[in-house]
């Protein structure tokens, strides 16, 4: 009975005391997220590279033709908008080229965005949005009304469709990354070869007002293609529990002869400066990769191969966080397979061998016998696989697919994060890149995933509306990452995009005008600029085939393809007739076409694969900011000469200059490479 008193006076103080403090009970649940996330678990994404990722490249195609289609044929309305109010060519060109310039700037906060919430939410979102803004347009009073509503939140629309779009195959392809990317980007192509003839009959038939917003129905429908993007269940992975591996293996030495600790631990006194806005970190040992990062350490996340190299690691059911060693590791054994004697069979990767014996055990069947599943142990020890090219993936039922997409922990579903990966820009075959061919399947995408702070973690948990999360904060600093601006041979690859862009659109906007003006009918010079879109699809194939190459270099392809576009713009207006024309159209269609394909096997080339992210994000901004200004710069040429020639010249001489600045960028890479070798600090000798 004493017993029993004492107990139910602690409960009643425990009540009071929860009373008074509402917040206790909150702080309580904090504590123990942030207990159980010290478990470290890595959530990495396997392409699947088959299946629904057919359908999602489709759906990407499709986004890609009205989004681009649009775009591409925005110029057409500056005629009508031009006689009904009253202005320049110079001004009403900024109506479509605000359209054009804040659809790229947009993207690095596209991109933050599409990391937060996933792509589907954002591509809906984006379609209804970008609807909507030309649907108010439809009520425009003047050119700066349409300046608003029509270039720079239509513009924002549409990056919120693109981006997903063009992001999301490179989560769903491995193998055939090139081969999909290509033909999802084909639409841009098809979409000019469409939109380019159905605008013109719409504006003759309607007017511009209606024109707009038809096109606004047309753009829900990325809605409804953007359903198709649904998110993959990342697999998830941590240091065995179960005393997997040797003890040997667990002990592994770095360069200064110190202990690594037997699991990543998660601490917010990884450095010697607090982290700014109370973030945190994954600490990692002291080894030479982080003497040679010095002070930017801080803002270095590690990849999860850096932080689980060397430990056996075990696919867990798929949630945030890392199962704790009561509830959740008894889900675990019982979700694993059983011997017949009842005995879980451990499902291991062997990461440390993974990364260290490439190449010594170069098996074809490896993978197959393992697939089998005995009553024994298994660790995972595959070699990629030399004639597929495929590793398969191993659930936890140790059956050939994808993860189960309903795994879940504590009721919630493993969210992935598409911007913490180093490749997810990269367009080209992934055979490209050096860590691909060195590594399997399964270590290339440990490499190349960063893993989100534990702060990422605790906000994925708790429920509520933050403002800026930890997701879309980070993507933004890697993105704009302001150090990336001191890389001269990023710098002049950045300056030369920014060239082409300029003069990219001037072509659409006043070649329909200066082929009637030299004595063409209209529905021919229409049929050149479809053309221009005909000829950009072909040479997108043509061009990422090309590039599947080892032998062919893209950098080259690119400086030829912009050389002969840039000439091809500076002659146009010599003699302006079909034959000419359609030359011109086909010059120029292969030029934006290796512009558009080869832009992140350039920049892989030149900074590396883990600067790719933060060189798109520069690239989209100076690219958008040109955009802006190109069209309108040759509108007043032509005010002031009364001359569509030299709005032509401006933009072929520009295009170009671009190609001039890629000629020596190899050069300029190396003795970039050289100087940074010379200035970086040696790694301290071990004890």
């Amino acid at each position: 009975m004493a017993t029993q008193q004492t107990r139910s006076n602690d409960e009643l103080t425990f009540n009071a005391l929860v009373s008074k403090n509402p917040n206790h009970t909150k702080e309580v649940e904090e504590e123990e997220d942030e207990e159980e996330i010290d478990d470290a678990t890595a959530a990495v994404v396997v392409p699947p590279d088959s299946g629904w990722a057919w359908v999602v490249m489709v759906a990407s195609f499709l986004c890609c033709t009205v989004i681009d289609g649009i775009v591409f044929c925005s110029p057409l309305i500056q005629n009508q908008l031009q006689k009904e109010y009253g202005v320049s060519k110079g001004y009403v060109a900024f109506v479509s080229s605000l359209l054009s310039g804040f659809y790229l700037m947009a993207g690095p906060f596209v991109s933050a965005l599409a990391n937060r919430f996933g792509f589907r939410p954002v591509t809906i979102s984006g379609a209804i949005f970008a609807a909507a803004c030309f649907g108010l347009s439809y009520f425009a009073t003047s050119v700066e009304y349409l300046f608003l509503i029509y270039g720079v939140l239509g513009g924002i629309g549409f990056c919120m469709v693109y981006i997903p779009a063009v992001v999301i195959i490179g989560f769903y392809f491995e193998k055939w990354r090139a081969l999909a990317t290509g033909v999802a980007l084909c639409g841009s192509g098809v979409g000019n070869f469409i939109f380019m003839p159905l605008t013109t009959i719409l504006l003759d038939s309607f007017g511009w007002r209606t024109t707009l917003a038809l096109q606004g129905l047309i753009i829900l429908l990325c809605g409804i293609f953007g359903l198709a993007f649904r998110p993959i269940q990342p697999i998830t992975l941590a240091p065995t529990v179960d005393g997997a591996g040797t003890e040997e293996e667990k002990a592994k030495l770095n360069g200064h002869g110190n202990t690594v600790a037997p699991k990543p631990q998660l601490h917010q006194a990884a450095f010697t400066k607090p982290l700014p806005e109370g973030r945190f970190a994954y600490s990692m040992p002291n080894s030479a990769h982080n003497t040679y990062m010095g002070a930017s350490q801080r803002n270095h996340y590690p990849t999860a191969a850096e932080i689980f190299k060397g430990m056996n690691l075990e696919r867990r059911p798929s949630g945030h966080g890392a199962a704790s060693k009561g509830t959740e590791l008894k889900q675990l054994r019982k979700s694993q397979p059983t011997t017949p004697n009842g005995d879980p069979q451990q499902l291991t990767f062997n990461l440390h061998k993974e990364l260290t014996t490439v190449g010594e055990n170069n098996e074809d069947e490896e993978n197959d016998n393992l697939l089998e599943l005995e009553s024994k142990a298994v660790t995972i020890q595959a070699r990629r696989h030399t004639v597929s090219g495929r590793r398969p993936i191993i659930n936890v039922a140790g059956k050939r697919g994808a993860a189960p997409a309903n795994d879940s922990h504590h009721g919630q579903t493993s969210k992935s994060r598409p911007m913490y990966r180093d490749d997810i820009f990269f367009t080209g075959s992934l055979t490209r890149i050096p860590q691909y061919q060195s590594q399997t399947s399964l270590a290339y995408h440990m490499s190349v995933t960063r893993l989100p702070t534990k702060q990422d973690m605790l906000e994925d948990r708790q429920r509520g509306c933050r403002i800026c999360p930890e997701a879309v904060r980070r993507t933004l600093s890697t993105m704009l990452d302001t150090s990336l601006l001191k890389s001269p041979s990023f710098m002049c690859l950045a300056f030369s995009g920014f060239l082409t862009m300029m003069g990219f659109f001037v072509p659409f906007a006043f070649l329909e005008d200066r082929a009637v003006q030299a004595g063409m009918d209209k529905p021919a010079a229409l049929s050149v600029l479809s053309g221009i879109g005909l000829v950009n699809t072909i040479a997108r194939i043509v061009c990422g085939s090309m590039s599947s190459f080892p032998s062919v270099k893209p950098l080259w392809l690119n400086n030829v393809a912009l050389t002969l576009g840039g000439l091809a713009t500076i002659f146009s207006g010599v003699v302006i007739n079909s034959t000419t024309q359609w030359t011109f159209a086909v010059l120029f269609g292969i030029c934006i076409a290796c512009f558009s394909a080869l832009r992140s096997l350039i920049a892989v080339e030149m900074i590396g694969l883990e600067k790719l992210t933060n060189a798109f994000g520069f690239l989209m901004l100076f690219q958008g900011i040109a955009a802006t200004f190109g069209s309108p710069i040759a509108g007043i040429l032509f005010t002031m000469t009364e001359s569509y020639n030299i709005s032509f010249y401006f933009a072929g001489g520009l295009i170009l200059l671009s190609a001039f600045l890629c000629y020596p960028l190899t050069c300029v890479s190396r003795w970039e490479q050289r100087r940074n070798e010379k200035n970086a600090p040696q790694a301290l000798p071990a004890a």
